[in-house]
């Protein structure tokens, strides 16, 4: 029956394997950085690579005296130490004891040199960097006419705003003709007058993009009276024209995105403020009707006209009111002089007369109340309703009445008495 091995087992066989090949054992490796991360612990974990494939790298903090410069991408190294296995992951990887800069140190020193120098003279200073223009019309373009970078450049142009007008500068964007190539594409976009420049092309090597680590390069783009993109190599590259220019983008691609504005989302936040436009003006103009409506009403209520005519309403109130005030007054007294005329009717001597009694007078004309103050003989008037006679008094004979009209006997004794 066939032998069946644990993981572990394959694993610690292999690196068996590793540690009894003496030249894995200490070995020397030359390749590009990348991926270079300086870990919270001390250890720098880095990953070597050339055209055809990567070596997983890292250096331990106990060993970083055999490091005498900072690592970052890029950079032409090479790197002492083991080939060994990692058990756990099963993965082999290069613990490295000792790092030196290769062929590609003096263009990194090169770089840190210009870098510094442009540094100081405030050509990466943000204050000297233009705003990218948010709606252009021409999108100049410096880079290479064949190759992914121009053409993603004009796929997403085309694809966020069709009426964007590309102008493209072929320019040599490697090797010793490439940095006046550039300068030169940078001053014909600016004179043929479009709203943003891209200068870049796709990644490579420190020295694929050394062109645009030139000092003429950050000169010119620096002078440009046009706002330029940085797009040069990767995410991860960073060269002096990134620095320089007034925006970087992490690709070419990601430059387009940031040159050219979306015009269905232009088209799509124009109706969106139109209708808010139209939405704030309603309201406005609702206000303002409203505030007009109450001013005309201010207006009337203090003018002239406004007060004449409130007076006005006022004294036909207060007439109204007076002339209810003496229709009422004048049905009272109409009223009670209708009672005193019934009453005065009761008493009246006429309607005394209608009844059948009469007035007499004495001769002197004094009312004749008492038989005292006639006697016989005596002249006496006699008014009665349609006239009056004189008539002789022939005698008196004293009589006596009770309220209820019942006649008695007469007491000249009583009488003469209480008179």
């Amino acid at each position: 029956m066939q032998n069946v091995y644990s993981v572990s087992q394959v694993n610690h066989y292999i690196k068996n394997m590793f540690t009894q090949d003496f030249m894995l054992q200490a070995i020397s490796v030359q390749g590009e950085a990348s991926n270079v991360k300086y870990h919270s612990s001390g250890h720098i974990y880095f990953t070597l690579k050339d055209e055809k494939g990567t070596l997983a790298c890292v250096m331990f903090a106990g060993n970083r005296s055999g490091l005498a410069f900072r690592m970052e991408e890029g950079q032409k190294l090479i790197v002492s130490g083991t080939v060994d296995v990692y058990e756990r992951d099963g993965k082999y990887q290069l613990y490295a004891r000792c790092i030196e800069l290769s062929g590609g140190g003096e263009l990194y020193e090169k770089f840190e040199k210009l870098k510094a120098e442009l540094l100081e003279m405030g050509m990466f200073d943000a204050g000297y960097k233009q705003p990218i223009p948010r709606y252009i019309r021409t999108l100049g373009v410096v880079t290479a006419p064949t190759g992914a970078a121009v053409r993603d450049i004009i796929r997403i142009t085309q694809r966020r705003n069709p009426y964007v007008q590309i102008v493209l500068f072929p320019a040599v964007v490697q090797g010793e003709n490439a940095a006046p190539s550039i300068v030169q594409g940078i001053y014909a976009l600016e004179q043929y007058g479009v709203d943003t420049i891209i200068v870049g092309r796709g990644g490579g090597s420190l020295e694929d993009l050394w062109a645009f680590n030139e000092r003429i390069v950050a000169e010119a783009i620096f002078n440009c009276s046009v706002p330029i993109i940085s797009a040069v190599g990767h995410e991860t590259d960073t060269t002096i024209a990134d620095l320089v220019a007034d925006l970087r983008a992490s690709t070419p691609s990601a430059a387009a995105e940031l040159a050219v504005f979306d015009y269905d989302q232009f088209i799509e936040n124009c109706r969106h403020y139109s209708k808010r436009c139209l939405r704030t003006m309603k309201s406005r103009i609702e206000l303002s009707q409203s505030r007009l409506d109450k001013y005309r009403l201010m207006l009337e209520h203090k003018s002239p006209m406004g007060r004449v005519k409130e007076q006005k309403m006022h004294a036909l109130s207060i007439e109204e009111r007076m002339e209810a005030a003496m229709q009422s007054r004048l049905l009272d007294a109409r009223h009670r002089m209708e009672l005193c005329a019934q009453r005065l009717h009761g008493l009246s001597p006429l309607g005394k007369l209608k009844g059948g009694y009469g007035y007499v007078q004495t001769a002197d004309g004094r009312s004749l109340t008492d038989i005292g103050q006639v006697k016989a003989g005596d002249l006496v008037t006699v008014h009665l309703e349609n006239g009056r006679l004189t008539a002789s008094v022939l005698e008196t004979e004293p009589e006596q009445w009770e309220n209820g009209g019942e006649r008695l006997p007469y007491n000249a004794e009583a009488n003469h008495s209480e008179g």
